[in-house]
């Protein structure tokens, strides 16, 4: 994979598990509702997918980098959002909804264990890496949680 899809990749990949974690962790706790957890989790793939995609298509501009490579981080990066956004429905709707977040949650922090674990490896820093990325995917869990816990009707 070259650097310009890798980059996509990754941001997609992290994008989308952490965003979409955040939205069904806080939407669990708040409305307790199957539909809407599952309508935040296509909003995400989908809206979410598009803006970080037109997101890394401007930062990529902004650094000029070739016509090919910015489309290529582009499109990495909405597939691979869109791609691990929507996995997480399959949990919701296969499984009772607290199992299922349960389930997303540990499916989610392996996901990014992986991806931390090559980018800790490449950079030399494996332990370090792995931790503070898992770290701060537990802290906008638990933001997210607050604020459903805050804001439930």
């Amino acid at each position: 994979m070259d650097k310009a899809t890798s980059k996509g990749f990754s941001f997609g990949l992290v994008s989308g598990v952490i965003t979409t974690l955040g939205i069904m962790i806080g939407l669990e706790v708040g409305t307790n509702s199957r539909a809407i957890i599952l309508l935040g989790i296509l909003t995400i793939g989908f809206a979410d997918g598009l803006s970080d995609a037109l997101g890394v298509h401007v930062s990529e501009e902004s650094e000029k980098k070739s016509e090919q490579k910015i489309w290529r981080a582009t499109i990495a990066a909405f597939l691979s959002k869109a791609f691990f956004a929507l996995t997480f429905t399959v949990p919701i709707l296969i499984l009772e909804l607290n199992t299922a977040i349960i389930v997303s949650i540990v499916y989610g922090l392996i996901i990014i264990g992986i991806l931390s674990y090559f980018i800790g490896k490449q950079r030399k820093k494996l332990l370090i890496t792995i931790a503070e990325h898992e770290l701060l995917a537990i802290v906008v869990m638990i933001g997210t949680y607050l604020i459903g816990s805050a804001l439930k009707p």
